[in-house]
Parts: structure tokens; sequence; C-alpha cells
């Protein structure tokens, strides 16, 4: 399948999708959008995949929106005047999907539907969406020399890629609130202690960390992590943890009599798993259940 602006290799079942627009720093363009929406909903339901790994290539993770672009640099129609009925109606119509909507959103969204455990690798600066596409990634791994920016109101415009529904679950409302209003470049120490970034590493170790990382991940069951990982981003935000526990008690219900019944055997047995299982046809009968 071909893409332009990044690469997409599976090896031993880590997928490491690079954005690849090294002359211009991996900045952001609607046709990277597209990539990425292509690519994180192929990798869902691609069985050769177990975890994702997401980085740049050359020195910046992503420099931010393509600003050099003619007309409208975030690919929006101008001559629309969309209303919220029309966001909640008509949204994956043609020209609300391709003239109104937040192009980072897209990608967002796509990463959160993902049946796969998706981690950041932010090789260098990451700026704007380059950011807030992290937000939606699960664990968020730095090179020292990286810089993560949240400058949308410092040139006139607001946080996107679902953002503000992320990030305040990741660092909370203040700090959230702070980065946006001052559009700081923050450190990769700053990143560590807010919680927003697992570690740092020297730039020539940051992916071989991602990997090592996502190699303890590859071996599990790939029904079992896509239960997991929607559980845990849906039930977290429900108002009352009845609802919690009855997504839990169905997933533990079905995953105890499929995968569950080859995990507690090779745990008596005091030997590796060998799940069979695939996430692309072995989902229980209630999923999605949202």
């Amino acid at each position: 399948m071909p893409y332009e602006t990044i690469d997409y290799t599976v090896t031993d079942h880590i997928l490491t999708l690079t954005l690849n627009r090294p002359e211009q720093m991996n900045a952001f363009t609607v046709r990277m959008a597209n990539d990425l929406v292509t690519a994180f909903e192929r990798a869902s339901d691609d069985d050769e995949v177990r975890v994702i790994v997401v980085t740049g290539s050359g020195k910046a993770f992503c420099a931010g929106m393509d600003l050099s672009v003619d007309g409208n640099v975030f690919g929006l129609d101008e001559t629309m005047r969309p209303t919220m009925i029309d966001m909640r109606t008509q949204m994956d119509s043609e020209h609300i999907a391709r003239g109104v909507r937040d192009t980072g959103g897209r990608v967002a969204l796509a990463i959160f539907a993902c049946k796969k455990p998706v981690i950041a690798a932010l090789n260098g600066a990451a700026v704007g969406i380059g950011a807030t596409m992290t937000c939606a990634m699960d664990i968020r791994l730095l090179s020292t020399t990286a810089r993560v920016g949240f400058v949308f109101n410092k040139i006139g415009i607001t946080p996107e890629a679902c953002s503000t529904w992320f990030l305040p679950k990741i660092v909370g409302l203040p700090t959230a609130l702070e980065w946006c209003f001052t559009g700081d470049l923050l450190d990769a120490d700053t990143l560590v202690n807010s919680g927003f970034a697992r570690s740092t590493h020297a730039p020539e170790e940051l992916l071989d960390a991602a990997y090592a990382l996502a190699g303890k991940m590859v071996h599990y069951s790939p029904v079992a992590m896509a239960l997991t990982r929607q559980m845990m981003y849906r039930n977290s935000v429900e108002p009352h943890p009845l609802h919690a526990h009855q997504v839990d008690s169905l997933a533990m219900f079905y995953t105890s009599i499929t995968s569950g019944k080859e995990g507690v055997k090779s745990f008596l047995e005091k030997r590796a798993p060998q799940f069979t299982d695939k996430s692309s046809s072995d989902m229980p009968e209630f999923y999605p259940w949202w």
C-alpha cells in the first residue's frame, strides 16, 4: 500500500510508523493526515502487527502543520459556515469531512479506535499537531533533544486533534491550560516530571528503548490487549464504576473461555503461552459495546 508521507514497516510483530518528510521537519499536511488514518486503520486489523511505534525521520518528530502550502493551510473550505448541528448530524458527509473537520482530529480518532498499543518515540521537536497527535498514543518516550509545544494560541488558533479531551487526562487540567496558554516549548525533563512522557533517552538509544518496551507486549493475547486498551480509555470516563463492571464482566467472561484457557495452562505448565487468537477476527460478540 503506497504512502507518500510516512513509512510502514513491520518487524517481529512491531510496526514502525515513521513520519517521512525530513527535509520539512516532518511538517504535517492533509496528505500525511490521510496516510496516518489509513495506516492506523490498516494496523488495527493487521494480524502481523501487535504493537505500533511512531517516530519521525531526521532531526524532528513533527514541526507542526506545513504553513507554506497555498490557500487555507489547514485544508479547510473557507466558503462554508458550519454549525454544531452540522457537526453532529453530517460529520461523515463529504463536504464536512473534507471541508470542515480537523485533520489532526481524524488522526487522533483513528489512533483511539485502533486495537493495538501505540508507543510514541519523539526523536526531536514535536510542535502543534506534532504534540497533540501523541496525546492519543498510549506511552510517550522522548529523546533528550525533544521539545514539545502546544503553540496554537501563539498563531491565533485553538488546540486540535482531540487534545482538549486527551491532554487534561494525561497531565491534569491546570497544567494542560498553562501549556496551551503560554505556548512554551517544554523540555524532556518537564514532560517526564509532569507525567506526559514515560522516560528520556539519548537520541541514539530512543528507538531501542521503544522496541524493548514494545517487545514486552508482542507475545500477549491480541484480543485481550485490544479489549484492555479500549476498556481503559472508555470506562475511565464513565460517570459511575458500574459501567466498567458491566464491560469488565463480559470481557473477563469471554477471554476466560478463549485465550485465558491457554494462559492458565501455560502458567501451570511453567512455559510461555502460545496465543493464537486474532484481533481481526476473534473479538467477542459484545465488542464494540459503545
